[in-house]
């Protein structure tokens, strides 16, 4: 992907960096039960937030409340200065959104799709038609406005859909699971992107499941679960903070009985998963001098990340 100055504009200076959207103590029922139980965070302009949570822990209804598509039972919402949802159609104006599936018209070309949805924004045909050449360059396509949707890839698809988000230069860029279903090489040029767009001063709201994805994007991250905030910081602060600086993966036909018999007791914390155990701890070395005598399990030293925050704080139990 390429330069996303001329796309983003200037950076915003740091010191007068406001508040791009303020949740607080959002509330949402279905059927009398609750989904966001009065969740708030805060992103300001020029920060990539990441909104983190297993399957049913509220982010979609979050995204849907700030975006004023369904309204709130209790809690205020102030989105590009609008309040939501009495405000929510003025604040959408100033808000891009790249969705968890790709919504591209296939009956159009790639820069008939930017051209439409550049008219949804009231934008003039000449504005849009002297942004798509940028946009296209930015999203790795030059070249490619007349083609067909259909003969896209994945990777050229999802990079459209973010061209597509910016045609209205917005001031919040909201990516949910933007990443999803990619291979490594399309999802590192969508990560490039984002991060070219944070340097000229872009502010995003990111959801994923993906913990190295909003590890290596998010300049701060709320885990919420149950439709509550349960941490917010910055991903190394909150990995410091919940987690043991060293895990020691142990695995093969042998790991479990190791660890019930002797990680156990070396290990700070013990989980086993599977057939996998997974030690958590301050110093590894009396670990790592146990098992280089078995021979009958293998195992990975490594240090804390936000994968294992993420289980510790919302648990290894599958959700649906």
């Amino acid at each position: 992907m390429r330069d996303a100055a001329s796309v983003a504009g200037p950076p915003a200076d740091a010191a007068t960096r406001e508040v791009v959207l303020d949740v607080r103590e959002l509330t949402k029922r279905y059927g009398g039960q609750p989904v966001v139980r009065g969740l708030s965070f805060a992103i300001r302009r020029g920060e990539c937030f990441g909104l983190l949570g297993p399957n049913g822990a509220g982010k979609t209804t979050t995204l849907r409340c700030v975006l004023g598509l369904i309204d709130p039972d209790g809690g205020t919402i102030t989105l590009c200065g609008e309040g939501v949802p009495r405000s929510a159609r003025e604040a959408r104006v100033r808000v891009g959104v790249v969705p968890q599936q790709d919504n591209l018209d296939p009956d159009f070309t790639v820069a008939e799709n930017l051209h439409v949805y550049g008219r949804y924004f009231g934008i003039s045909r000449g504005a849009i038609d002297a942004r798509i050449p940028k946009l296209l360059e930015f999203a790795g396509l030059a070249g490619k406005g007349a083609a067909a949707i259909r003969t896209l890839s994945g990777g050229m698809k999802r990079r459209l859909t973010l061209a597509r988000a910016l045609i209205n230069d917005p001031e919040l860029l909201i990516l949910d699971e933007p990443t999803t279903g990619l291979d490594p090489q399309a999802r590192h040029l969508i990560w490039d992107g984002l991060r070219q767009l944070l340097g000229a001063g872009k502010t995003i709201l990111l959801t994923t499941h993906f913990m190295d994805e909003a590890e290596r994007l998010a300049t701060r991250l709320a885990v919420i679960d149950r439709g509550m905030l349960i941490a917010c910081d910055t991903p190394r602060a909150l990995i410091a903070q919940h987690v043991e600086p060293e895990v020691i993966e142990v695995y093969g036909d042998e790991a479990k009985a190791w660890a019930q018999m002797h990680g156990r007791r070396m290990a700070k914390r013990l989980e086993l998963a599977g057939e996998t155990a997974f030690c958590y701890a301050a110093d590894a070395k009396p670990l790592l001098a146990d098992l280089a005598s078995r021979a009958g399990v293998r195992y990975l030293h490594r240090p804390a990340n936000l994968e294992d925050l993420f289980v510790k704080l919302t648990g290894r139990d599958l959700r649906d």
